[in-house]
């Protein structure tokens, strides 16, 4: 009988209809696809396969991953790359890509042998990373904070290891050259510019994280800042140092649902990777908020992740392994559906900047913090969390390089009755 990768390597080939892009090696060691120096995609355990069996597609890879049973020696960019060519790609063509082949009855002989080669059923328990018992209807007040939980619950130092000492969570702002730090300064220092921030101005800032934006506000601009966040910890970190740089006067952080806001008129309200959380259902009522929060002129700077638009809408679903083990709930919607749903709210928007290529740089870069400190980062959380960030910030990052998402400042003025937008004639220029 032939060796474990040989025909773990021949059924992928049959359900695949193609070449196996990457080398594999199996738990028995033996190895197959193509030769030469690439990295290796690992399954170490053939308990892999039942979870894939019993939960074809990103779930079941997932799950795999999360439990160590599958792994990738050398670049995991470049093994991300290939596969995506091959699987997400495949799929917006095919319209069904892996799952579809799984069901197709020219490979069902194939499915077949997998399920011998994959040894005694049921599968194991999902794992303990996995979230669980979503309580309340979707993208209700108590299923958003449990979401909001899930994800930045999982301990401060984790994230200060990822994110490095901005402790800013979302997109940085690149130039040749530059750290980190600068290009996380650099965002923050853009979005103020957008929003014509001055000395005494009043800013909400929706999401707030750790306080970065609100910080930056309040120290470089002079403003007065709300900061609202559903987690906890974040909050704790963000008004510990706040009162460290001395700016408690100037900035108040609330454990609070951008619905139970209701002390505006603000001059300026900044939403920067919180819109990815409201859900589709909720979008409409998320601008028409903040519009009603805004005073007469005042502007709204929305930084948010987008998708491709689908060629049928209704098919669009939430990516089952980001769902399952990253932001459950989230949802992304493509450009052009925020921008039209901002200006249903009754927004002008009045400029869109498209920064995909940052996105990919910055998340290069904080798996590179967390490859690094790797130890230190399973030691704070769990050997699955790690591996849960790893491979989800190393395959966003291929997916904006690739163009399958991307990211956008959105620049919207709840213009006046005299429509006297206050911006000036070259907007790009951001000033005054």
């Amino acid at each position: 009988m032939a060796d474990a990768a040989t025909r773990l390597a021949t059924l992928a080939e049959e359900l695949l209809g193609s070449p196996l892009p990457v080398r594999l090696r199996a738990w028995d060691g033996s190895e197959a696809g193509p030769a030469g120096t690439g990295p290796v995609l690992v399954i170490r355990d053939r308990r892999a396969l039942r979870r894939m069996i019993w939960k074809p597609g990103e779930l079941g890879l997932a799950r795999a991953w999360v439990a160590g049973e599958i792994d990738v020696e050398g670049d995991l960019y470049e093994v991300l790359d290939r596969l995506s060519g091959l699987l997400w790609e495949r799929d917006g063509e095919t319209g069904g890509g892996l799952l579809a082949a799984a069901r197709d009855p020219r490979v069902r002989a194939a499915v077949a042998a997998l399920f011998r080669l994959a040894g005694p059923l049921p599968p194991p328990k999902p794992p303990a990373e996995e979230v669980r018992g979503r309580t309340g209807g979707r993208h209700s007040k108590r299923r958003d904070k449990q979401a909001i939980s899930h994800h930045y619950d999982v301990g401060n130092d984790f994230y200060a290891l990822v994110l490095g000492p901005s402790m800013v969570y979302s997109c940085a702002y690149w130039t040749d050259g530059g750290t980190l730090e600068e290009a996380q300064r650099d965002k923050l220092d853009l979005i103020a510019r957008k929003l014509a921030l001055k000395e005494g101005d009043r800013l909400l800032d929706v999401g707030c994280g750790w306080g970065s934006m609100a910080i930056h506000a309040a120290r470089e601009y002079g403003a007065r800042v709300v900061g609202i966040t559903l987690s906890r910890e974040q909050a704790a970190f963000a008004r510990k140092r706040i009162a460290e740089e001395g700016l408690a006067d100037r900035i108040e952080i609330r454990v609070q649902d951008y619905r139970d806001v209701s002390d505006g008129p603000f001059d300026a309200i900044s939403s920067i990777g919180m819109a990815e959380h409201v859900g589709a259902v909720r979008y409409r009522e998320y601008a028409d908020i903040l519009y009603g929060l805004l005073k007469p002129g005042g502007r709204l700077l929305n930084h948010q992740i987008s998708r491709r638009p689908e060629p049928d809408e209704e098919a669009y679903h939430v990516d089952a392994f980001i769902d399952a083990y990253v932001f459950p709930d989230g949802e992304l919607a493509p450009m052009g559906r925020t921008l039209t749903t901002l200006e249903d709210a009754g927004f002008e928007v009045r400029d869109v900047e498209a920064i995909r290529e940052h996105y990919a740089l910055t998340l290069r870069r904080w798996v590179a913090n967390l490859e690094r400190e790797w130890d230190r980062a399973v030691r704070l959380t769990s050997p699955g969390r790690a591996r849960i960030w790893r491979l989800y910030m190393a395959a966003s990052a291929v997916s904006f390089e690739r163009n399958r998402i991307g990211v956008n400042q959105f620049l919207a003025v709840r213009t006046p009755v005299s429509g006297a937008s206050g911006l000036p004639l070259r907007s790009r220029e951001w000033t005054e």
